[in-house]
């Protein structure tokens, strides 16, 4: 037994049995195949059973036509295809390969190991691919994937598609897709062809935080080149979503930019059209960008027992929990919204100190997971609303101590400074706000003696407020949200029950229309849409601070309970985003 001592086997067995029928046993020796081309190797090295010799550049390759043969399909044609003329010969000239390579080339063959680094890579993959030695091709391809980085990806696609590598080819779009706003300040984009930065420019998912981001980097890309390129800015706007600019940096572009003025008149009139689009708050019709980075909701601090500083990230499709840099000071009946790839946390009070109502505003970076503080509004608001509108987030209503605010005002989030607008026609606390064709709705809430059931719509244009159908029910502490031309309204308190009902409003025929309940009661409650998906999280039942989060389904007007919170809270805010940075979310929660 000695001598077979090491082996691995039996590979397989008749029955039960370590032997077949006639008494034998089968081995397999995985090594013997290894030690077979180790021992080819050193045959080829020493100038032995040589029966090739290739030549590149000036130097010239012994080898051994069957291990060539059996690692490449292109010298196994040339080798055992009769009628080619390499079958006789003894030495073969080989064009466009150095010798560097072909020497990396061969010693893959006898020992499938390739060292791939950023100087040999681009000479090597274009061999391997013409030798069609797929493992290299591979190596190559995911050598190149690992490089990607937003001053490469582009020339990394092009080299990919020249080369056959569409698997590369795809990551590559994908990572300018991805990063687009980093990309776009690169060298490798301002070379681009008209056809290919139109083709990006296009793709839905496309991430950027805003359609300026899309806008300024269309203008980049004409500057570099604007004799010429300004000629073709037409083709390029109508790939870019303009009815996703704000009116304020179209009237900019308009009064002051030059490029515009040098590139047809028909640009100036296109972005006249959508301008007036926007003024005259007409549905919009270009989609959405829908970008491929998954969509997370934000928690952010609300009430159980006492106001709460913790932040928590859901990710609803995979269901992962995380936990982000905590509030500087734990806030309930507070209000959040998303900028620019920001979250701001807005107003609210402390109940674990003194109960004080707060104008308070922070900033939660994702990228560092550093809150900031901002400008405080110009009164403390708890249980206000909040909305965003033209990339500036708009503070509504709320109290402070007995007094119930009409008020409103706006914070431009480049400037750090809040400005009023006019005041709505009743005080509402516990306001829910949705923005629809840039229009503001103020629904339901508390004027101090009666919960109300009225919607105001704010105009920025004009600065007013205006009426428009009232709800069915009076709310306040619904949430509230906005789905294409409808606006929901959910749960909430009618000064006696909270409430499971929901109802909605077509702002294009101005009509509420009632839909089937939740599962639980619940007011002060939050909503998020993550792909046209309507989530309600938390709240209060009268009884119980609630952790539940219940999906409502469009298609069939139902409700599933699909998750739990951390934590039951009401009075918490929270928005929609992009997932923060890994080296951030580290702490897995736990669903309760």
């Amino acid at each position: 037994m000695s001598a077979v001592a090491g082996v691995v086997g039996p590979r397989h067995r008749a029955g039960q049995g370590d032997h077949s029928v006639d008494g034998s046993i089968h081995f397999s020796i995985p090594k013997h195949a290894r030690e077979s081309l180790d021992e080819m190797n050193v045959l080829r090295h020493s100038g032995k059973l040589c029966d090739i010799h290739l030549r590149a550049e000036s130097d010239i390759f012994p080898a051994h036509r069957v291990v060539l043969a059996a690692a490449s399909p292109y010298f196994k044609a040339m080798f055992t295809t009769s009628g080619m003329v390499e079958c006789g010969m003894m030495e073969i000239p080989l064009q466009n390969v150095k010798s560097s390579v072909l020497s990396m080339l061969i010693d893959f063959a006898y020992t499938s190991e390739i060292n791939i680094t950023e100087t040999n890579v681009c000479s090597l993959l274009p061999a391997a691919t013409m030798f069609q030695i797929s493992h290299v091709v591979e190596a190559c391809c995911t050598f190149l994937e690992h490089q990607l980085d937003a001053t490469n990806c582009i020339g990394i696609a092009d080299f990919a598609l020249a080369h056959g590598c569409n698997q590369l080819y795809g990551r590559a779009r994908e990572y300018v897709y991805q990063h687009f706003s980093d990309v776009s300040r690169m060298e490798e984009y301002l070379e681009l062809s008209l056809s290919q930065l139109i083709q990006v420019i296009k793709r839905d998912e496309l991430n950027v935080r805003s359609e300026q981001e899309v806008y300024d980097a269309v203008l980049r890309w004409v500057k570099h080149d604007e004799d010429k390129r300004c000629l073709r800015l037409d083709q390029l706007l109508a790939a870019v979503r303009c009815h996703f600019l704000t009116p304020d940096f179209l009237q900019r572009q308009l009064s002051s930019c030059v490029t515009l003025r040098r590139a047809p008149p028909s640009c100036m009139k296109y972005l006249n059209r959508i301008f007036d689009d926007l003024s005259l708050h007409k549905p919009i019709v270009d989609r959405y960008r829908t970008p491929t980075e998954p969509r997370v909701i934000y928690i952010l601090g609300g009430y159980l027992r006492h106001s709460l500083n913790n932040v928590d990230c859901w990710n609803p499709e995979s269901g992962q929990w995380y936990s982000l840099a905590s509030l500087t000071i734990p806030r309930s009946g507070v209000a959040a919204c998303q900028v620019h790839g920001k979250l701001y946390l807005v107003g609210g009070r402390n109940n674990s100190d003194g109960a004080v109502d707060s104008p308070r505003v922070d900033c939660l970076d994702l990228e560092r997971n550093e809150w900031t503080q901002c400008a405080d509004m110009s009164v403390a608001r708890n249980r206000l609303g909040v909305c965003t509108l033209d990339a500036m987030i708009y503070s509504v209503g709320g109290s402070h101590d007995r007094i119930h605010h009409n008020s409103v005002e706006r914070y431009n989030c480049q400037e750090n400074t809040w400005s009023n607008v006019s005041p709505m026609s009743s005080a509402r606390v516990g306001v829910g706000l949705a923005v629809v064709n840039r229009l503001i709705y103020a629904i339901g809430g508390f004027d101090g003696s009666k919960r109300l059931s009225s919607v105001e719509c704010y105009h920025p244009e004009q600065d007013t407020w205006s009426a428009v159908a009232s709800m069915s029910y009076p709310r306040s502490g619904a949430g509230v949200c906005s789905m294409g031309q409808y606006i929901y309204a959910v749960g909430g308190y009618d000064g006696s029950n909270q409430l499971s009902s929901i109802e909605r409003l077509n702002v294009d025929v101005n009509q509420w229309q009632t839909l089937s309940p939740m599962l639980q009661a619940r007011s002060a409650l939050s909503l998020a849409v993550v792909n046209n998906k309507l989530y309600a999280l938390g709240g209060y039942d009268g009884t119980h601070f609630l952790s539940s989060i219940e999906l409502y389904n469009v298609d069939n007007d139902s409700w599933t309970d699909v998750a739990n919170m951390s934590c039951g809270r009401s009075g918490h805010g929270v928005a929609v985003g992009s997932e923060p940075s890994e080296q951030y979310a580290v702490t897995q929660l736990l669903n309760t």
